[in-house]
C-alpha cells in the first residue's frame, strides 16, 4: 500500500486545481498555516472526486479502504489504506475513487515551504 499510494500521486500532467476549491464536499480545510495545510478527506461509498492535485504531503487514514487513483498520466492504479497508518505521499495530481462499501477517511496534511509547494 505504501508504494502504490506514493505512485498515485506521482505525474507528469500540469498541476491541477486545489482538491478543497474544487471539490469542498470531499475535502475540508482543518489548519492552514505557513508550514503545512491540513484536509479532512471523506468518501462515500462509490464517490469519486474530480481531478486535483496536492503538493507534498502526509496521510493518515482513519478508516481501512480502497481507493482507485487516475493519475495524471492517464494510468490507473489501486491502493488499500488501513486505518491507523501513516505514509508520505509525493506531489502529484489525480482523481481518485472510493471503491468500498463504507465511508473512507483520511487526513491530509500537505507540507510548505522547502519540500512542498507553496499555496
Amino acid at each position: 500500500a505504501l508504494a502504490a499510494v506514493a505512485i498515485a500521486f506521482v505525474s507528469n500532467a500540469a498541476l491541477a486545481q486545489d482538491a478543497a476549491k474544487v471539490d469542498p464536499k470531499h475535502y475540508k480545510v482543518s489548519t492552514d498555516n505557513a508550514q503545512v495545510r491540513v484536509l479532512r478527506i471523506h468518501y462515500g461509498p462509490h464517490e469519486t472526486s474530480v481531478r486535483h492535485s496536492h503538493p507534498d504531503s502526509v496521510v493518515a487514514y482513519l478508516t481501512d479502504g480502497t481507493i482507485k487513483f487516475l493519475l495524471g498520466n492517464g494510468k490507473t492504479i489501486t491502493a488499500k489504506a488501513k486505518a491507523g497508518e501513516a505514509e508520505f505521499a509525493p506531489a502529484g495530481i489525480h482523481t481518485p475513487t472510493n471503491l468500498g462499501n463504507r465511508p473512507f477517511e483520511a487526513i491530509l496534511v500537505e507540507i510548505k515551504g522547502k519540500g512542498g509547494a507553496k499555496k
